[in-house]
């Protein structure tokens, strides 16, 4: 770290100036990995007096993590991710950190680096209250957030917490509930022929397409008879379509891949099973495979560090997306998800974080910390 930043405003800059993009997919860019943001956030994190350093991952995609030693005491972790998506089809420098119009800009500052640098400056601005909360403070950049959450998975299964902050645009919601992510693959096979005639050949792409026709009006009308008073319904959405290989040539295969996000409710009764068998019957002659699935974010709303969150300025909230919380509640640790900025703006084209949402984060945690003073 050249100069220590003076700011949130300035670290929440340096933080966005790494770049730190996830690999999967097409990221946009060779500089890839979180391995120098996490050394970053090391040094940062020393400089208070944490004991901090890289726990591997994957190559070059460590975890960082650092605590402020109070043994005996239960943990408390502050966990944002530091990977982003990818910079392809950006409209602005995505590491370039410029402050405009009182806002910062490039990848990463709505989510997650700005609610990093909120949380982190609230810990520099804490340093001297930490010993003597009712909790040992720790603090963890997780890696991969955006694709497998390996780095949540990793920590989890290293240590044990007794409640995770993971650092989220939120608006300062606290999100305690969230939907489960299902991606599914819905498969006709049908038989080639020339195109010229046609009859002689089984047309998947026909198949496939009558088949998603009747699987929507039966996820419909089974998801609307399903509700969750903060989540709301299930819903299902098809993604991407693919079949075919030449204009001239009866497909013999087609695909689709559908969106799923069911309730925590229907996660614990039975996984995304009962939902694939609605499927299945809807779409006969189609084979449903999963690809992926989160986890589902269930925390009790009564807990007393989410009513300390609450009492900071958070309003309770539950969510559509998934994220790191999740991890660590599938593993009965109480988690939520809270942060400053707008989730409105994460993976945009012009992504950003307003300063004073930034700063509004700063006090917020500030707050939270302040409440958890022993006697």
């Amino acid at each position: 770290m050249s100069a220590a930043p003076d700011s949130v405003v300035e670290l929440a800059q340096a933080l966005v100036r790494i770049p730190s993009v996830n690999p999967d997919g097409d990221p946009g860019t060779d500089r890839t990995g979180e391995e120098a943001c996490a050394e970053f956030v090391a040094e940062f994190l020393r400089s208070l007096g944490a004991h901090a350093g890289l726990r591997p991952v994957h190559p070059g995609r460590p975890n960082v993590v650092g605590f402020f030693p109070a043994p005996g005491k239960p943990r408390l972790l502050l966990a944002p991710h530091t990977d982003t998506v990818s910079v392809a089809g950006m409209t602005i420098d995505p590491f370039g950190g410029d402050l405009r119009d009182g806002k910062i800009h490039g990848r990463g500052a709505s989510d997650t680096k700005g609610p990093m640098a909120a949380m982190l400056w609230a810990l520099h601005e804490s340093r001297d209250l930490l010993p003597r909360l009712t909790h040992e403070i720790w603090f963890a950049g997780l890696m991969g957030e955006e694709a497998g959450q390996d780095g949540a998975k990793a920590l989890a299964a290293e240590e044990d917490f007794a409640f995770v902050v993971v650092g989220e645009p939120t608006d300062l919601d606290v999100v305690y509930k969230h939907k489960v992510d299902v991606t599914a693959r819905i498969t006709a096979t049908g038989r080639s022929a020339h195109s010229s005639c046609p009859e002689r050949g089984e047309n998947a792409i026909i198949k496939l397409a009558a088949g998603l026709l009747s699987l929507q009006e039966a996820l419909t009308a089974s998801f609307a008879a399903i509700e969750d008073p903060v989540l709301g319904h299930p819903t299902f959405s098809i993604g991407t379509i693919r079949g075919g290989t030449k204009f001239n040539i009866v497909p013999d295969h087609a695909e689709a891949v559908v969106d799923l996000r069911l309730l925590p409710a229907q996660w614990k009764d039975r996984g995304a099973e009962a939902v694939f068998e609605v499927m299945r019957t809807a779409g006969p002659g189609l084979a449903v495979s999963r690809i992926a699935g989160s986890e589902a974010l269930d925390t009790d709303p009564s807990h007393p560090l989410v009513g300390k969150l609450i009492e900071a300025g958070g309003r309770p909230a539950g969510a559509a997306w998934f994220c790191d919380a999740a991890i660590f509640s599938s593993r009965g640790t109480p988690a939520v998800a809270v942060g400053p900025g707008s989730i409105a703006q994460a993976h945009t084209e012009n992504e950003f974080i307003a300063v004073d949402d930034l700063e509004a984060g700063v006090d917020f945690f500030k707050r939270f910390l302040a409440s958890l003073q022993a006697g």
